[in-house]
């Protein structure tokens, strides 16, 4: 029965995806029939109906689309300027400054945000001009600008970590927000090592020197920007309200914010609103969807079957998690995180868990596995707007795109085989249950 199911799965989703179906609809199509096969007609129209509606139907979910929305408020709410100039404040002279400026202002802006897309086009916007008159080539300046933009993802708050709690059957978003807070530093750390490196080759310039009054007149304006990360996680961490409460508040912060710098109007709410359903109900009907797939696949006990294909291949830990970093570095260069974590976390969790491997740790692990893939060709959602706010052909980026690749794959490699840098924090607050 495991084989026959999985086998419906691949060959429908297969199918759907070469002929240019959405991935939603592919994934639940392909689990219908799946399920169809395993029940029967009327049972399994009514399991599919029951999964997808459960699947949807979850608190912790509310936190997404204010998230979301919360995004693209800062989005439009003259946010990236002010965290811009604090992250030139924050990189000072060191060579290359602009290219160090573009990945700090992509780690601010991305962790308030919570979209990597979003800080790469907010960021590079601003920033491509910038470099391109300092003397930066565009190719490079546009391969800086995409390989630090995925840093938002690991950094909280994180739409994929609360993805990833519900895939994995309700891991603490507190905990796993607080442990990606390393992880996403490094990331950001091994871009800004491989642009010194650049920098020296390159002998890219040196931004002019700020003047302190100018530098704390600068920070003073970031500070309300980013005193929404302390209420957010503070909140959080404290215990004062769920991941969801703190959602809605970031909505209310990054609205007040935006009318106080009056950068937004009343007249904008209406597209704003439009734009955060359109991502939220994508999102969460892809949940829903993917609800169905891993009934399926409990039903059928294919995690199981996959467990025992790869003990009978290697019962060693180190060889089983880098077979899974291989797998998921190839699927993410080819789906969304999202639809990724909810496909595969059901598969390989249970494997780790036998391996004693903690679900934060591996929650980590899988969210930054594949943000890396939001940076690589075919299908990388972060490379094609990078590239496109630089003005370039995405052939011109490959080529400078490569060692940031290394960098975070090296990065990666560390997360994954020291638990330490996702544990440490969370551990240190007290945060494991």
């Amino acid at each position: 029965m495991a084989i026959q199911a999985a086998l419906i799965l691949l060959l429908v989703i297969g199918a759907l995806l070469i002929i240019g179906v959405p991935i939603s609809i592919s994934v639940g199509l392909g689990s219908l029939c799946a399920m169809i096969s395993i029940v029967g007609f009327h049972n399994g129209l009514v399991a599919s109906a029951q999964r997808l509606f459960t699947g949807m139907n979850s608190f912790t979910l509310l936190a997404i689309p204010f998230f979301v929305l919360a995004g693209v408020i800062m989005n439009n709410g003259g946010i990236a300027l002010r965290l811009i100039n604090c992250a030139k404040v924050i990189s000072g002279r060191l060579p290359g400054s602009l290219a160090h400026t573009n990945v700090v202002a992509n780690m601010l802006f991305g962790s308030i945000s919570g979209s990597a897309v979003a800080s790469a086009a907010a960021v590079g916007q601003t920033m491509s001009p910038l470099q391109a008159k300092e003397g930066y080539k565009r190719e490079f300046s546009a391969a800086a600008n995409i390989g630090s933009a995925p840093s938002g993802m690991i950094i909280p708050p994180s739409n994929t970590l609360i993805v990833y709690s519900l895939a994995s059957g309700g891991t603490s978003i507190a905990a796993l927000f607080i442990a990606g807070y390393l992880p996403g530093i490094l990331w950001g750390l091994a871009c800004m090592a491989v642009i010194a490196f650049m920098a020296r080759r390159q002998k890219l310039p040196r931004s002019e020197r700020v003047p302190l009054r100018e530098a704390i007149r600068v920070l003073w304006q970031a500070i309300p920007s980013l005193l929404l990360i302390v209420v957010v996680i503070g909140g959080i961490v404290g215990g004062i309200f769920t991941a969801t409460e703190a959602s809605a508040i970031a909505v209310l912060y990054a609205l007040a914010l935006s009318f106080i710098y009056r950068s937004i109007r009343l007249s904008d709410l209406p597209d704003i609103l439009l734009t955060a359903t359109r991502t939220t109900v994508i999102v969460i009907f892809l949940i829903g969807v993917s609800m169905m797939m891993s009934w399926v696949m409990a039903y059928t006990n294919i995690p199981a079957l996959l467990a025992d294909s790869l003990f009978g291949f290697t019962d060693n830990m180190i060889v089983i998690l880098l077979i899974m970093n291989i797998v998921l570095l190839i699927i993410g260069t080819i789906l969304d995180p999202t639809p990724a974590i909810l496909i595969f976390t059901p598969i390989f969790w249970p494997i780790a868990q036998s391996y004693g491997v903690d679900p934060i740790h591996f929650g980590i692990m899988i969210v930054f596995n594949l943000s890396i893939g939001t940076i690589t060709p075919p299908m990388g959602p972060v490379l094609f707007v990078g590239t496109k706010v630089a003005g370039l052909q995405l052939e011109n980026v490959i080529k400078p795109l490569v060692p940031f690749f290394i960098a975070t794959t090296f990065v990666l490699l560390l997360v994954t085989f020291i638990p330490e840098l996702s544990l440490l924090v969370p551990e240190l607050l007290g945060l494991f249950e």
